[in-house]
């Protein structure tokens, strides 16, 4: 997946991952967001299209390679890992010995979101936020001057390369704030330019496109 892409927040020596993680070296803490394990099934349980069910596969693969790359003591999902409650009995008992496993021998935080507000049962713990070191772990942005790390709006930027717009899922970062992309397939994207995202990220915010090659831009507005 590569090595990622370098910045500075909060004081701390972070990396944004191409795969949408984001690696904080010095904690030994991996961080994603936005799972929505089991979209597919959700969506056709609810009378929705019958989309390929290969979405929980490929997330799956994705976190045990960035695991397996950064070797993480620790790790936060922050906030809907799973796109509903029923979502989280409806896996395959495939699916959950192989959660179980990525689970086992790390402090492994769900912090919990507006699709999964209940513990998982799948080992790790639950919890509303986390503060680790300088930095507090949530699903939804806040206000409260912390800097803070969170998900759920999962945004997206694009730039033009040879007259030709590309469009990625990004995080998106200022002074005190730092959104992740979504992590998991079927997850769609907020355009950095919505309203909810130019209101939220300060003036002189940054986009960091995930994918290859990561590029880093001005948040376009």
């Amino acid at each position: 997946m590569g090595n990622g892409h370098t910045f500075t927040f909060a004081g701390e020596r972070l990396i944004a991952r191409p795969s949408g993680a984001l690696h904080w070296p010095a904690a030994h803490l991996l961080v994603v967001s936005d799972l929505h394990l089991g979209k597919s099934e959700r969506i056709a349980r609810r009378g929705g299209a019958l989309l390929p069910p290969y979405e929980v596969v490929d997330t799956l693969t994705r976190l045990e390679a960035d695991i397996h790359e950064t070797d993480p003591a620790a790790v936060i999902s922050l906030g809907d890992s799973f796109d509903d409650m029923a979502a989280v009995e409806g896996l395959a008992p495939a699916f959950r010995d192989w959660l179980e496993r990525l689970v086992a021998g790390r402090d492994w935080t769900w912090v919990t979101g507006n699709h999964d507000p209940a513990p998982t049962g799948l080992g790790g713990h639950a919890a509303e936020g986390v503060t680790c070191g300088p930095m507090t772990f949530r699903h939804i942005a806040t206000d409260d001057g912390t800097f803070e790390v969170s998900g759920h709006y999962h945004p997206k930027a694009s730039l033009s390369v040879r007259g030709r717009a590309i469009s990625r899922p990004c995080f998106l970062r200022d002074d005190r704030r730092l959104i992740l992309p979504a992590y998991g397939t079927y997850t769609g994207g907020l355009r950095s330019r919505d309203r909810a995202l130019t209101e939220l990220m300060g003036s002189g915010a940054r986009a960091i496109l995930a994918g290859l090659p990561m590029v880093e831009i001005p948040m376009p507005r």
